[in-house]
């Protein structure tokens, strides 16, 4: 048991002969605890170094090193669900001295990513897909295997792993029924790590589990299936009797009534049983589940005792001396303080989250407010149609939901919510670059993708201050709202605390240039960047607020004041408020040149904030930089022209 990170790299004699999960292959079995210790001491101590993900990494230690010994990766496929568990599948599969550059701007993805890879099978970021991919795999491992020369070979293996949590979405679920339908060869291993299934392992269910994954067992279950088929009414009674005996001592019922051979639940963090049934499972045809119970965290104690709050850890810094500096508070608390006020005053009020309380910063929200807090568990879809249910009934819900989680509800988005015009407010988390988790959780496109639905307005507040008010604002606004806001920490302006609203679509001018020359549009947070390259291009710049609806008056205002418009957003370019500044100005038959900065069409990698701003042209430098390149064509196009 480890009970502080390793500051210094330790000594791993085994691990670093482990170059590749061929070389694991060769280790005794006996060796595999000795390799199972080293294993999760490099990890306490490259993440400790890093940042990162690391308890539910900690708690699949054995289960990995398990599925590697006995699959042979990379030929047979490993789809691991979310990506916070695969820290030890990358130590071991080639890229364990890489873990130092890991979420850096250059380095390793903090996710399984497929070019980084080839055993990264399949790049995840958001929950609950691992077992669609990974039946997909088998499903074309059976028509590369039928295409073969007389189907000859031997089928490779696909492996989903899947956290409880996870298993709660509907998606899972779809699959795991879709894959009973095909009756095909793979494997679900199912991590109960939050007690949420099964409350303990007793002795009666370990006995039967491990008489359940036996060959034995499975050769007389399939021979049975044969002879007793042939009289139905047997076969269905005989099936049923097995289904009842595992489900008075598991809780396997739900998933042998889908049609799959439930295995547990097991101690995931017993090696040579993971071995063990790991071993006789590969041979096994059909759909299987494996249930582990593990722990997450574990072999850390501050992370055991606490693993929500050592889900993820941030690097460890050496102090230094001298007064440290307050930060200002997070965009995510603002929300969490604002919800809090805004149900104080409205009882209508009803919180939402699909299991992002501590993220979306509601925990006091839920403490306060139990009976009008809502954690749907990874369900964005039934998240925000359960909003529309309560709307339909004059309540007022508060989705708090990331951006890039919004994006799976977008059917619901659209015709529960805006089609109905219903009063459902989002505040949307983690807009535009989140840095280290880089593209599957950057919120690049909720501009883009909110903007063409109607009924739905939408804000983009600059600071921390402007975001409560726009939330207000929203909230009071009778009909779909959307506020957006990124993560991390504020400007350091003062937050007032009355409970106050600005007009819809209405922004403000900021500064005024004195020769009229460029005027910048800045929507959401990137403003002190705009202001700072407004001084040395002596610009006009105005706070837009809203994305929609816009003002039309101050776009106006500014279009026929000033000979280039310039429009900033951390959003995809394409379709995002820039677009919508164009479009309102053809429609008024302005032809002003326009120039319009975000992201790129492309994906953002991981990397600091701050580099990735950079690299995108969206600081002040490169904010800077672009309006003089485009100052500069105006001059000579007018030059050529006259």
């Amino acid at each position: 048991m480890f009970k502080e990170i390793p500051l210094e790299r330790p000594q791993t004699p085994l691990l670093d002969s482990i170059d590749s999960p061929l070389a694991l292959r060769q280790l005794e079995e006996e060796q595999l605890p000795q390799l199972a210790r080293e294993l999760r001491e490099f990890l306490l101590f490259s993440v400790g170094k890093t940042g990162g993900h690391f308890g539910a990494g900690l708690g699949v230690v054995e289960l990995t090193i398990a599925l590697h010994y006995i699959y042979n990766t990379p030929d047979d496929r490993l789809v691991w669900d979310v990506g916070h568990q695969t820290y030890p599948h990358k130590i071991l599969t080639g890229r364990r001295e890489q873990m130092l550059s890991i979420r850096q701007l250059g380095g390793l993805a903090g996710f399984p990513k497929r070019d980084e890879s080839p055993f990264d099978t399949f790049g995840v970021g958001h929950s609950s897909t691992s077992i669609s991919a990974a039946l997909g795999m088998a499903l074309g491992a059976e028509q590369e295997l039928a295409l073969s020369e007389e189907g000859e070979g031997q089928q490779r293996k696909a492996v989903a792993i899947i956290g409880d949590g996870a298993m709660t979405a509907g998606m899972a679920f779809e699959a795991l029924n879709h894959a009973a339908h095909t009756n095909t060869d793979m494997l679900v291993v199912l991590n109960d790590n939050n007690m949420s299934i099964s409350k303990n392992v007793g002795g009666l269910a370990t006995y039967f589990s491990r008489i359940w994954a036996s060959k034995a067992y499975n050769q007389l279950r399939e021979g049975s299936k044969k002879v007793l088929s042939k009289v139905p009414e047997v076969w269905e009674f005989a099936r049923r009797t097995e289904e009842h005996m595992k489900g008075m001592v598991s809780p396997g019922t739900l998933f042998e009534e889908l049609g799959f051979n439930y295995v547990g639940p097991i101690d995931g963090h017993d090696l040579p049983r993971l071995v063990h049934d790991l071993r006789n499972l590969r041979e096994i045809k059909g759909p299987k589940l494996l249930h582990i119970v593990t722990q997450k965290g574990k072999g850390f104690a501050p992370a055991e005792q606490d693993p929500v709050g050592y889900h993820a850890l941030n690097k460890i810094e050496v102090p230094s001396p001298g007064p440290s500096n307050i930060k200002p508070p997070k965009y995510q608390d603002v929300f969490g303080q604002w919800l809090c006020d805004a149900a104080a005053a409205d009882p209508r009020l009803i919180g939402i989250t699909p299991a992002m309380c501590e993220g979306s910063g509601m925990v006091k929200f839920a403490e306060d407010f139990p009976e009008r807090f809502y954690d749907v568990a990874i369900a964005e879809q039934h998240a925000v149609t359960l909003a529309a249910g309560l709307a339909c009934e004059q309540q007022k819900p508060v989705v708090a939901i990331y951006s890039t989680f919004l994006q799976r509800a977008y059917d619901q988005l659209v015709h529960d919510v805006a089609l109905q015009n219903l009063d459902v407010t989002f505040a949307i988390d983690r807009a535009g670059l989140v840095g280290e988790d880089g593209p599957t959780h950057a919120g690049s496109f909720d501009l883009t993708f909110m903007r063409c639905i109607p009924n739905l307005i939408i804000a983009a507040p600059a600071d921390e201050n402007e975001c409560r008010k726009l939330l207000h604002s929203a909230y009071q606004h009778q009909g779909p709202a959307a506020v957006r806001y990124p993560r991390g920490h504020g400007t350091g302006v003062e937050i007032e605390t009355s409970l106050q609203t600005l007009p819809i679509g209405k922004g403000r001018e900021l500064r005024q240039g004195k020769d009229n020359g460029i005027a910048i549009l800045n929507f959401g947070t990137r403003l002190s960047a705009a202001l700072e390259a407004a001084a040395e291009l002596d610009a006009s710049v105005c706070d837009m607020r809203w994305v929609k609806p816009l003002d039309e008056d101050l776009i106006m205002a500014m279009a026929e004041s000033h000979q280039l418009l310039v429009t900033i957003e951390e959003n995809a370019i394409a379709g995002g408020a820039g677009s919508g500044v164009s479009e309102f100005l053809q429609q008024q038959g302005l032809a002003i040149p326009i120039l319009q900065l975000g992201l790129g069409d492309h994906y953002v990698d991981h990397g600091k904030p701050d580099q990735l701003l950079a690299q995108e042209g969206l600081d002040a430098a490169g904010i800077l930089q672009a309006c003089q390149y485009r100052w500069q064509q105006l001059k000579r196009s007018k030059r050529n022209l006259a």
